[in-house]
């Protein structure tokens, strides 16, 4: 393989299909937009490893999704890390690249900075969100914080929102080649069954039972069999088969699954990209005051407005803000 086959598959997630066992996935592979993200923030490495797990998570996810805006990722919990939010925008048209952003909060004084990230997360909630846009309304979806990682938080959470056996496979960190400086980089493997009645489903729904669903429970027969033999394969997945560049994902989905003979779809391209501007901090104070206004003016006269996604810092005349401000109800302002 050449090096500039192996940049082609840097920052894109690759659609595939399963032929024979109604088995769907998506494989992603994460380059220059999670340097991107994490370049933003000065995170504890506990910290980096939480929001390179979530976007690559949404990454997989996002593209399964016909978007015509946002699909957002959050999980919050009672943990030193106490949130970690994603998006992801779907492209504008055919052939444009879909674009991400991430960020995470967390209290600086509790943080182990080296230790797993997960258990930091504490008890909370893990959340999908779709916006589809103008005279839409909006889609949530959430399932508690529950297993070893945001992986599985995922999984459980199309078992028990959408009743599809979800399963995925990640794997990112710092890499480092001779001469070069040390970068980020994730790969990963979504598999989910294709949609179809669930038996447990309907039991549960027959007796009242409402507890979680597990995705390998949602499927009989047939479909049970070829969904453990899929899994028991994706089970031999090295992470440097996930995360790359030696093993293009064509040729790591042909060593996993040959006999289930996989069809591969266009790759989507992913970029780094954040939709904040001056314009739209000036919309969020629309809704405020003169005197709230005031609250918020620093000594120095100016309000500002940091973003968090981006880092983008902003900085306005308080005089030309709120509901108050002169021209505020000029349409034409």
């Amino acid at each position: 393989m050449t090096l500039g086959q192996k940049i082609a598959w840097d920052d894109t997630v690759l659609p595939f299909q399963l032929d024979r066992s109604d088995i769907r996935g998506r494989v992603a592979r994460l380059d220059g937009v999670l340097d991107q993200v994490l370049a933003q923030h000065d995170y504890p490495p506990a910290v980096e490893a939480a929001v390179a797990e979530a976007a690559l998570l949404t990454a997989l996810i996002g593209q399964t999704i016909d978007l015509r805006w946002k699909l957002s990722v959050q999980i919050r919990g009672n943990g030193p890390l106490r949130l970690i939010a994603t998006d992801y925008y779907g492209p504008s048209k055919d052939g444009a690249p879909a674009r991400m952003r991430a960020y995470a909060s967390y209290d600086a004084e509790k943080i182990e900075a080296d230790a797993p990230h997960f258990p930091q997360i504490g008890k909370g909630y893990f959340a999908i969100l779709i916006d589809q846009g103008n005279d839409m309304k909006p889609y949530q979806g959430i399932t508690p914080i529950a297993g070893d990682s945001l992986s599985y938080c995922a999984g459980t959470y199309f078992a028990q929102s959408e009743q599809l056996p979800t399963r995925f496979s990640l794997t990112y960190g710092r890499s480092q080649e001779p001469g070069q400086r040390a970068s980020w980089r994730a790969g990963g493997i979504m598999l989910q069954h294709m949609p179809k009645a669930s038996p447990l489903m309907a039991r549960n729904e027959a007796t009242g039972d409402t507890g979680l669903l597990d995705g390998a429970d949602l499927l009989e027969g047939d479909d049970s069999e070829n969904w453990n033999r899929a899994n028991i394969l994706l089970d031999t997945v090295e992470e440097i088969e996930l995360i790359g560049p030696s093993v293009s994902p064509t040729d790591l989905l042909v060593r996993l699954f040959h006999e289930d003979q996989p069809i591969v779809y266009d790759a989507q391209p992913v970029t780094f990209g954040c939709t904040c501007s001056e314009d739209k901090v000036r919309q969020s104070m629309s809704i405020y005051s003169a005197s709230d206004i005031a609250h918020m003016t620093t000594e120095e006269g100016t309000l500002t407005a940091d973003c968090q996604f981006c880092g983008a810092h902003y900085v306005m005349d308080p005089a030309t803000l709120g509901f108050e401000a002169a021209g505020a109800d000029d349409p034409a302002a």
